[in-house]
């Protein structure tokens, strides 16, 4: 079968890719396994080189690969161009940082000079989603590269451009070969690469049965693994909040990416005492987007990246309803070419529906009313995912307080969840396990290796 490419503005196909066959598969391993010695033998200061000139390469394409991310997943063109350079910031962070990051521990033990020093793992496979088809690569591929490892690459079968643009722009600006490259293979022979031994751990980002799978392969081979999947995170909105940036924020978190982002405000949980204004407003800041295409200015809301995904979504939302929601605006798939979903807004949602279990991957805006600070806790804290969250309140102290007893692995108080290279960025339940970015980023996939001397 074809890798295909797929404008999701449009629904037609831009461009098959025929699937690498075992040969070029093994030359591919063989080429990152030969490149690991050398690239791990440079002095950090040339591999931090390295790393800005691949910034550098990103800037300078800026906006055609922009435009490669809006044309083959769908999202705004504005925010495509946003995803590039943060792609550049993470180099830059990691050529900064890494030799700061790498340095050597001193640890005192009987020994008479003792410490812990940080070497690369090897080879390491990075099977990576469509949502932020750049991002999500550089934020594992920067830190790997940084710290000596070299980096195989099976992306999303329907970013096919964008995984061989990536390659590019790292070949572009002088990555020796085998340090970095794009696989284009079936995820059915995911377990073909894990299972050679070359290869020494897997960082997945990506659905929870993807994750699940992925885990219980690295398992099978004994192969260090990291997974960053699904959220459904908590926006919580108290009292003494300032609603007007509560649901400015909200409002850009919940349909950034057309609401396809791990992170975004996918549950929305104001407190009884402002829960109608909150809605009020929110409601009518809804019904402000604008669908349309993604490459022009006026537009503020992308399609979905594929057509089975807005089915998918759809079933969450009219399940939803059965069960008991109120739909305030939207809920239909938009009657165009394309795979565009209206922006939906449900209140009144409960436990039992998919829009309080699940993860509404999509423009679907979910309001659960808390009763008071307390309720909206344990509301918060009551789903298998644990991301990332927010809270809102005029009271640093309080907000404060509250984000610390929210069960994930990032909470922001009064601001836009959101990753950072300088923030450790990660989940716990089912979101998976491990962090990226920040200095756990760098020491996932590194041997801490002890060194004790006589």
């Amino acid at each position: 079968m074809p890798i295909q490419s797929i404008d999701p503005t449009t629904g037609q196909q831009l461009q098959d890719f025929s699937p690498i066959d075992d040969a070029a598969l093994e030359a591919a391993i063989a080429s990152a396994a030969s490149a690991v010695a050398p690239w791990t033998a440079r002095p950090i200061a040339e591999r931090a080189a390295q790393l800005r000139a691949v910034a550098a390469r990103l800037r300078e394409r800026r906006g055609e690969l922009a435009r490669t991310i809006t044309q083959e997943m769908g999202k705004l063109i504005g925010e495509a161009e946003s995803e590039i350079e943060k792609c550049a910031l993470v180099c830059d962070y990691y050529a900064d940082e890494g030799e700061r990051l790498l340095a050597d521990i001193p640890i005192d033990s009987d020994a008479s000079r003792s410490y812990l020093a940080h070497q690369p793992l090897g080879v390491l496979l990075a099977v990576m989603p469509w949502n932020f088809p750049f991002w999500q690569v550089f934020r594992c591929a920067a830190p790997a590269l940084m710290a000596g490892n070299t980096l195989l690459l099976k992306h999303a079968s329907n970013v096919p451009r964008c995984a061989l643009a990536i390659e590019a722009v790292f070949r572009e600006s002088g990555l020796p070969d085998g340090g970095f490259k794009t696989l284009l293979i079936e995820s059915g022979r995911v377990e073909q690469v894990l299972a050679d031994p070359r290869v020494r751990g897997v960082s997945l980002t990506g659905s929870e049965a993807a994750g699940r799978q992925v885990a219980a392969t690295a398992g099978r081979y004994l192969k260090k693994s990291l997974l960053e999947l699904g959220g459904s995170d908590a926006c919580v909105i108290l009292e003494d909040a300032d609603l007007d940036e509560a649901v400015k924020t909200a409002l850009r978190s919940r349909f950034i990416n057309a609401g396809q982002s791990c992170i975004a405000a996918k549950r929305i949980i104001p407190v009884r005492a402002i829960a109608d204004d909150l809605v009020a407003r929110l409601r009518e800041a809804v019904q402000g987007l604008q669908p349309g295409d993604p490459l022009a200015p006026h537009t503020t809301l992308a399609p979905m990246a594929r057509e089975d995904l807005r089915d998918e979504l759809h079933q969450q939302v009219q399940d939803s309803l059965a069960a008991g929601a109120e739909l305030l605006i939207g809920g239909q798939p938009l009657d165009r070419s394309g795979w565009f979903y209206e922006p939906t807004l449900l209140d009144k949602v409960g436990p039992g529906m998919p829009a309080y279990e699940e993860e509404l991957f999509g423009p679907v805006a979910v309001v659960i009313r808390a009763e008071d600070e307390a309720d909206a806790l344990r509301i918060a804290n009551d789903s298998r995912f644990g991301l990332g969250g927010s809270v809102w309140t005029r009271d640093q102290a309080r907000g404060e307080r509250f984000a610390r007893a929210m069960a994930c692995g990032a909470a922001f108080v009064n601001g836009l969840v959101k990753s950072d290279p300088r923030l450790p960025f990660g989940g716990i339940k089912d979101s998976g396990y491990g962090r990226e970015l920040g200095a756990p980023g760098i020491q996932e996939f590194l041997n801490a290796k002890t060194l004790w001397i006589g």
